[in-house]
């Protein structure tokens, strides 16, 4: 089975800084595009914020762009980000997102959330 366990994650002044990171275990061939979604309260969409390729290339929601940055490890299987300049607006759950390949089957695994909270 494939598990990935995020950590970070907390509460934080507005302008503040958070780094989230996650990690991949398991017996699996590949990990493909790591990203991070998160959702906000009151039955919010759950959206992406970020991901990276296995090559390093990113991309990121307009809301975020130049506030916060994902980055991987590959040797670890983690991927991380760091979020800075910290918005009330940010405060979500925030996921860990992989495309994992076990065997020949590419698949989709998520994290169990980890909630930020921004205050003003």
């Amino acid at each position: 089975q494939v598990h990935l366990v995020e950590s970070g994650g907390g509460s934080v002044q507005a302008g503040g800084s958070l780094g989230l990171s996650c990690s991949a275990s398991g017996s699996f061939a590949d990990i493909n595009v790591m990203a991070w979604y998160r959702q906000g309260p009151e039955g919010k969409h759950r959206e992406l914020v970020a991901e990276i390729g296995p090559d390093g290339r990113t991309n990121y929601a307009d809301s975020v762009t130049g506030r916060f940055t994902i980055s991987r490890d590959n040797a670890k299987n983690t991927v991380y980000l760091q979020m800075n300049d910290l918005k009330p607006e940010d405060t979500a759950v925030y996921y860990c997102n992989a495309d994992i390949t076990v065997w020949i089957r590419r698949d989709d695994y998520w994290g169990q959330g980890t909630q930020v909270t921004v205050s003003s």
